[in-house]
């Protein structure tokens, strides 16, 4: 080997030495400043652990605890209410506009028009009371398809109940 390259090896060696020294004091300061920092409280934690160590359930005794009881359970209902469709409406028109025009007023999938030789044909041949149980329990027939609940799982019995009589009547008109 040639001098010039001996050197050159004597001078890289030292570099990558150093280097590495450089390297190690780093990792031992980071190792350091980790132990002596304290570790922040994340809140999204604070308040899972919070949630998971909270009671199941309360204890209502005596006339407060009737209150509180009465003030839970009209929250659970309110609670259970917008989960409704529609906010819980019974008004068949909002029902129908909001959900049954894309299918009733082109006729697709073989569904009835809101006229007399459409709804008003089926209510004459079926009864109103089919066409309901149709309407909530879904029906396919050769001349088309009608999914439960009108596709919409969230609607009430009385919901749909309440679309189909609309329907029937604007069939009449």
């Amino acid at each position: 080997m040639r001098s010039y390259d001996l050197d050159f090896l004597k001078r890289f060696s030292m570099v990558i030495g150093f280097l590495v020294l450089v390297t190690i004091g780093l990792i031992l300061f980071a190792i350091h400043l980790n132990k002596t920092l304290p570790p922040e409280a994340d809140p999204a934690a604070r308040q899972a652990t919070l949630e998971r160590i909270a009671p199941a359930g309360a204890v209502y005794a005596g006339a407060t605890g009737a209150a509180q009881q009465a003030e839970a359970a009209k929250a659970a209902a309110a609670a259970a209410a917008s989960q409704v469709a529609y906010g819980g409406t019974l008004d068949g028109s909002v029902i129908f506009n909001n959900l049954c025009t894309g299918c009733h007023t082109s006729g697709a999938g073989g569904a009835p028009k809101l006229d007399a030789a459409g709804i008003g044909a089926r209510v004459a041949a079926q009864g109103l009371d089919e066409l309901v149980h149709r309407a909530i329990t879904g029906f396919t027939g050769s001349a088309g398809v009608m999914p439960p609940k009108g596709g919409n799982p969230a609607l009430t019995d009385a919901q749909v109940k309440a679309a189909v009589e609309w329907m029937v009547e604007q069939s009449k008109k």
